[in-house]
């Protein structure tokens, strides 16, 4: 049988987002993060994917080893809540730097959301994303996921840009908590209430 996952953004979704954030001491978890992240993985049985632009790797503020190690710095702090995401993608591309043809992983593209999918036997048809930017709506949507943005990080202002573009979310979700929330009873039909 296929895996069923959830795909988060990184930065804005699972943790604040400072802007290019490259130092693993600068790292700040979302309150709810471990607790979901674990419900997830040892109670429902979701593979967890953080699939991430990374774009200042091209611009020249952040190195490969940098996001590297704040993805290491995430999966050491989610130890104390017996869970880890199983694996992380990102692309480093900027179209305006080295042009559209590399920058081809960046989101709106699924293109990482289809690797993962390769990678982990995923079924996307029974999948999610979760994330705070239009990009990451859209990356989910092409790739065929129910996909819920969170006010976290930049929801705000992302929600205006989907509905100019008549582009709608799964659903809205005010934290990581009741996208969780959504995400349980859709599946499985268990009724979460606050």
């Amino acid at each position: 049988m296929k895996n069923r996952a959830v795909f988060f953004d990184r930065d804005g979704t699972l943790n604040e987002d400072p802007g290019y954030l490259g130092n693993p001491l600068d790292l700040v978890l979302f309150e709810d993060a471990g607790y979901v992240l674990a419900s997830l993985k040892n109670d429902y049985h979701f593979k967890l994917i953080v699939v991430s632009n990374q774009s200042g790797i091209d611009r020249g503020l952040l190195t490969q080893a940098d996001v590297i190690s704040v993805n290491d710095e995430i999966n050491k702090r989610l130890l104390k809540y017996n869970v880890m995401i199983d694996a992380f993608y990102y692309c480093p591309f900027h179209p305006e730097i080295s042009g559209a043809e590399k920058s081809i992983c960046r989101k709106p593209s699924p293109k990482m959301i289809f690797d993962a999918s390769k990678d982990h036997d995923i079924d996307l048809s029974k999948s999610y994303l979760i994330g705070d930017s239009a990009s990451d709506i859209e990356a989910g949507i092409n790739a065929g996921v129910k996909s819920i943005i969170v006010m976290s990080g930049n929801g705000a202002k992302s929600i205006s840009i989907l509905h100019k573009e008549n582009i709608f979310p799964s659903f809205v979700a005010d934290n990581l908590t009741a996208a969780f929330k959504f995400i349980i009873n859709d599946f499985s039909g268990e009724n979460f209430s606050d």
